[in-house]
């Protein structure tokens, strides 16, 4: 039973008993069931609110690094030339020349084949000299003088190798020869004999899957006798 309050007495009304007055009386403690529900899901959204808004404001930003002054961890300096020009990097170690090529220098002519050193497709020159540069570090070469078939020649000023190897029709897909007048190019100023088959084995390294050997060697020994 609720507690009477002395002074909170309340005239009782016409028609109705002293009992339906008197549990009319305002009483301590009483609660409605709506004021119930409404205290009870203010309270639950207070209890879970506001640590999800805690959290989401002490979650700090994600540190954003400056790549072009801070080097990566591992990486060393180099200084490379290419095709004549500078080029100022910070390579892992373990980086391939062919890769350093394509990737870092956004040179993608030299192709990554094998990445065997078996196809000849990634062949570059090296102080003039041919090489896979997939078998061949990077860093191996901060003094030399590296050469790709971006250096050789340009469309509307080919290479006579270039232009050999159009006039030929010394290619079908394209994939290989890049590899292909590259080492070409090397064989104009090496020993090799004058017959066909003397080019074909001076540039058995390189590797062409659709088989234009025939068109390859043609242009080849063009470039030959007109160099």
């Amino acid at each position: 039973m609720a507690k009477y309050v002395p002074g909170d007495e309340v005239e009782q009304a016409p028609g109705k008993s002293a009992q339906d007055t008197e549990d009319s009386r305002p009483l301590l403690g009483r609660v409605s069931r709506r004021s119930f529900l409404s205290h009870l899901g203010a309270a639950s959204i207070a209890a879970t609110a506001p640590p999800l808004l805690a959290n989401a404001a002490a979650a700090p930003a994600p540190a954003i690094q400056d790549a072009t002054t801070v080097p990566a961890e591992g990486t060393v300096p180099i200084t490379l030339r290419i095709n004549g020009q500078d080029h100022h990097l910070q390579l892992d170690p373990r980086t391939t020349l062919l890769d350093c090529l394509r990737e870092n220098l956004n040179l993608p002519g030299t192709k990554k084949g094998c990445d065997h050193g078996q196809c000849g497709a990634c062949t570059v020159h090296v102080n003039g000299r041919r090489v896979n540069s997939c078998l061949s570090f990077a860093v191996m070469h901060p003094n030399d003088e590296i050469t790709t078939i971006e250096g050789i020649g340009q469309p509307g000023h080919l290479h006579p190798m270039q232009a050999a190897f159009v006039e030929h029709d010394g290619y079908q897909c394209g994939y290989c020869t890049s590899g292909q007048i590259m080492s070409a190019v090397a064989l104009l100023k090496e020993p090799v004999g004058p017959t066909d088959d003397d080019v074909k084995h001076a540039m058995y390294g390189n590797i062409c899957r659709c088989g234009a050997y025939p068109n390859i060697v043609a242009a080849v020994q063009h470039a030959r006798k007109n160099a």
